[in-house]
């Protein structure tokens, strides 16, 4: 049986179901790299110059521990899901990128999705890659429908009940994503809720972050995330603040940043990466925001390969603590 494999990083975490579910319709076999560790950020970032941004030499990392581990990466190069609104450049050069810089990979499957070149392009670029499991267009058409309708009950698996990421692809494959958690004899109230924004391969990526959603949940917060929310409710949320969007996952940032910012949560942390200019330029939005509405605290981290987790740690205690404070001044206020 032919082994694909995919890389636990970048788009891994909006896409995972809708691609596994893709191949194993036509009878190939899906390897997923393991979680990101120390090891594989520091192979990854041996393979190309120190500017590039930290969740590209994650992905390279990945896609080395999966050589010899399969037949074929896949490694699409996502130019746009939207009509005129366009992806990173990192996304859209990955496939060239890889090839350039780990010349022993697995041969890429490297599909080129552009929704602007019209719905007769993208079925081409989906048969083109179907028919290297099987030539009958039938059974690709039959698992890209079957493909779409994963994605589309993962995304409604995790707006309906809350879910992350990891967590909704746990119940679907019934695979652990993360360590489980241990259960306390006493159950503690929350203190409160923190909404976190920015991109998947950000936030549920636990070595990169050091944990930070398990970290809040600790503390006795709920954590909410873009997933959490509609895809009407986040369009919704970035038109008011925006406008019209221009760059693809614009939503997870200041869609979700002002949906948070207006329901009334007690925090919402940003989280990017240093050198990002899209996101920093997203970011900057929503603090521009959140300081004209004065109602909820925000706070940005922005991480890199080098960032200490005494750092993060210690942000986010102060975070918390201006929380609290500010609670209890409201509290006496109210008395």
């Amino acid at each position: 049986m032919t082994k694909i494999g995919i890389p636990r990083a970048l788009l891994y975490y909006q896409y995972y179901p809708m691609w596994k579910t893709f191949f194993e319709e036509l009878g190939a076999e899906v390897v997923v790299s393991p979680p990101t560790t120390q090891v594989m950020l520091s192979s990854g970032a041996s393979r190309v110059v120190a500017d590039t941004c930290l969740p590209v030499k994650v992905f390279l990392g990945h896609v080395l521990c999966l050589v010899g581990e399969c037949d074929f990466m896949f490694i699409p190069a996502i130019r746009s899901v939207k009509r005129k609104i366009y992806n990173c450049s990192k996304l859209l050069g990955l496939p060239d990128m890889t090839k350039a810089v780990i010349p022993e990979s697995p041969p890429i499957l490297d599909i080129d999705i552009d929704v602007n070149k019209g719905r007769r392009d993208l079925y081409q670029a989906i048969y083109q890659l179907g028919r290297r499991f099987t030539w009958s267009p039938f059974k690709v058409r039959q698992a890209s429908l079957a493909a779409w309708q994963a994605h589309l009950n993962y995304q409604q698996l995790m707006s309906r009940y809350g879910l992350t990421p990891p967590q909704a692809i746990e119940r679907i494959s019934g695979t652990p994503e993360a360590e489980p958690k241990t259960p306390s004899g006493n159950p503690t109230p929350n203190l409160g809720t923190i909404a976190l924004i920015g991109h998947p391969y950000l936030l549920y990526d636990e070595h990169i972050n050091y944990r930070l959603v398990h970290w809040l949940e600790q503390a006795h917060y709920k954590v909410l995330t873009p997933e959490m929310l509609t895809a009407e409710e986040l369009e919704s949320a970035t038109a008011r603040l925006v406008g019209r969007a221009r760059w693809t996952y614009e939503d997870d940032v200041v869609g979700a940043g002002e949906h948070y910012l207006e329901s009334g949560v007690d925090g919402v942390i940003g989280i990017m990466t240093f050198g990002c200019g899209p996101d920093s330029l997203m970011m900057d939005m929503v603090r521009r925001r959140a300081a004209k509405l004065r109602a909820t605290a925000f706070m940005s981290l922005t991480l890199e390969e080098h960032t200490a987790k005494t750092g993060v740690v210690t942000r986010l205690e102060a975070f918390l603590d201006m929380i609290s404070r500010r609670k209890r001044r409201q509290a006496e206020v109210c008395v």
